[in-house]
């Protein structure tokens, strides 16, 4: 009698512990949604839009320092194979170069940013005394990174914005890799 009752007691607390839990859940999902208007704060401004979204991307989202050349997207890209030796920038110097070119994205804060393109479509070879050359047994492809951005999107109504955090993959330089082979 006693095994059972020690049992009955075992199972009742465990019971109680699930309700206690279900219920915990149920009190931080409803204290999350009486959050969510605070964090999505509409702007009827575009400069208490801008500030805001410098503050967060200050306080929150930090950025990463933009290089100091950039090319113009438009512009033409080529492989510097013969100015290879006589570059003194990672960038100029990898065997899989790349330029900086600024994207703009009006609608994303920071809304202009410099993104790696690669020079090449092979990779830059030297083998002995030979000068370098492109070889297209390789190819250059971009290295990628995740970054947060802060995106404008309207609210309700439509004239006022919220800041909503986006991530982006953005190329930060290019690497050499072997080309892929289908069996």
């Amino acid at each position: 009698l006693q095994v059972n009752t020690t049992r009955d007691s075992l199972v009742n607390s465990q019971s109680d512990a699930k309700k206690k839990l279900r219920m915990d859940m149920k009190q931080i999902l409803i204290f999350g949604l009486l959050l969510v208007p605070v964090w999505t704060r509409c702007y009827e401004d575009d400069q208490e839009l801008q500030d805001a979204a410098e503050r967060k991307l200050m306080t929150s989202y930090t950025q990463p320092e933009e290089p100091q050349t950039t090319a113009a997207p438009d512009s033409p890209a080529s492989c510097p194979v013969e100015h290879f030796p006589k570059q003194s920038a990672d960038h100029a110097r990898s065997l899989s170069p790349w330029r900086y070119v600024l994207v703009t994205k009006k609608d994303h804060f920071p809304s202009t940013y410099a993104e790696a393109q690669c020079l090449c479509s092979g990779c830059i070879l030297i083998q002995n005394n030979s000068p370098p050359m492109e070889s297209h047994d390789y190819n250059s492809v971009p290295v990628k990174q995740t970054r947060v951005f802060l995106k404008k999107e309207p609210c309700d109504g439509g004239k006022k914005y919220h800041l909503k955090p986006v991530t982006v993959k953005v190329a930060v330089g290019c690497t050499c890799l072997r080309p892929n082979t289908f069996s």
